[in-house]
């Protein structure tokens, strides 16, 4: 964290410039600060609120100025209670407090993690991206992710790696997921009013998209966003599928009600 110099104890056998020397002038990230020991809570909330420290072995103060930025999945105030925090060093984090609801608390976000990943590892794998078709994202969509953010991350690495082809479909999830399948969608999975493949697509997607808008406010930017489409290409779609947002004004944040046209 401080850094120590060469020689200051066994092994020390070069110069060390620590995380707050190497980040003056810029940020530092102290990710789980919860799991930090209380010893080094104490130096560290020494750094903060005078700006200086010492490199082990060092007789020089030297001077800091960095933005900190503190992370963690505790509960910081039930970190204090428990002992695991210093109240103080909570107080002199806790200037611009951001809580980052969990992943199952904003859904919206899985299909933009899941490109983002799925482009992610295409490019460490030297792979070319895979596609999830529709009913995979809306069942991805319906999980609840309890392991959030790093769970999804993980599952989208392990599909590129294990599914052949190119394409993931809702068969290629594990059991855990593809178990919370909705009964709506149960039931349009089910029926056999579909003469082809590309009616049973089109009658999905024609359902997600009013549900989007129904999730969204009928904010056709937001669902455009949402869905990874440009406006004018998800407008195209409306009026292929005849889905008509009724409401006043022509603006795209107004409320208004979902109907079919002809």
């Amino acid at each position: 964290m401080f850094g120590h110099e060469k020689g200051s104890f066994t092994g020390a056998n070069r110069q060390h410039l620590g995380y707050f020397e190497r980040a003056n002038g810029g940020t530092l990230l102290l990710d789980e600060v919860t799991e930090m020991p209380l010893d080094l809570q104490v130096k560290l909330l020494r750094v903060l609120e005078t700006g200086t420290f010492m490199r082990v072995g060092a007789l020089e103060t030297l001077h800091t100025d960095v933005r900190v930025i503190a992370a963690t999945n505790r509960d910081p105030e039930r970190a204090v209670a428990d002992g695991r925090l210093r109240e103080d060093l909570l107080y002199r984090l806790n200037i611009f407090p951001i809580e980052m609801p969990p992943l199952r608390e904003r859904r919206e976000d899985v299909p933009l993690l899941v490109r983002h990943f799925v482009s992610r590892f295409a490019r460490d794998l030297g792979s070319s991206p895979k596609r999830f078709d529709p009913l995979a994202v809306e069942q991805l969509m319906e999980y609840a992710w309890p392991g959030n953010v790093r769970e999804l991350r993980n599952f989208v690495e392990r599909m590129m790696i294990m599914v052949p082809g190119e394409e993931i479909s809702l068969s290629d999830l594990p059991d855990p997921m593809r178990g919370d399948v909705t009964e709506s969608f149960r039931n349009l999975l089910l029926a056999d009013e579909f003469k082809s493949l590309r009616d049973a697509r089109a009658a999905f997607e024609k359902r997600y998209i009013e549900r989007k808008l129904r999730q969204f406010g009928f904010n056709v930017k937001r669902v455009a966003k949402a869905l990874d489409l440009e406006r004018s290409h998800l407008y195209r779609k409306l009026r292929a599928y005849g889905i008509e947002i009724l409401r006043p004004g022509a603006g795209d944040d107004g409320s208004g009600v979902l109907g079919s046209g002809g």
